[in-house]
C-alpha cells in the first residue's frame, strides 16, 4: 500500500482504523508484511504506530513505514 487516504471531514471517527483492521487481519493470516509511505509531519503517522508500523527509511519528505504479521493487537 503507498498511501491510504480519507476526506477531511471523514478523518478522526474510527473510520481508517476499521479499514486497517481489516486490511491487517487478512494480510495477518496470509503472512505477508504491510508497506506504507507517509508524508513527513503528517499526523496518520500516529495512526499507524497504532496499527503496529514501524519506520524502515526516511527521507526529507517521506515516511516509509512497515508491519510485520502479528505486529498490533488489531483491538487498537
Amino acid at each position: 500500500m503507498e498511501h491510504f487516504y480519507l476526506v477531511p471531514g471523514l478523518q478522526g471517527r474510527g473510520l481508517g482504523s476499521a479499514v486497517l483492521r481489516a486490511l491487517l487481519r487478512q494480510t495477518d493470516a496470509d503472512g505477508v508484511p504491510v508497506r506504507l509511505n507517509v508524508l513527513q509531519g503528517s499526523p496518520a503517522r500516529r495512526l499507524y504506530e497504532r496499527h503496529g508500523f514501524t519506520v524502515e527509511v526516511q527521507d526529507p519528505v517521506d515516511v516509509y513505514m512497515v508491519r510485520r504479521p502479528g505486529g498490533s493487537a488489531l483491538g487498537a
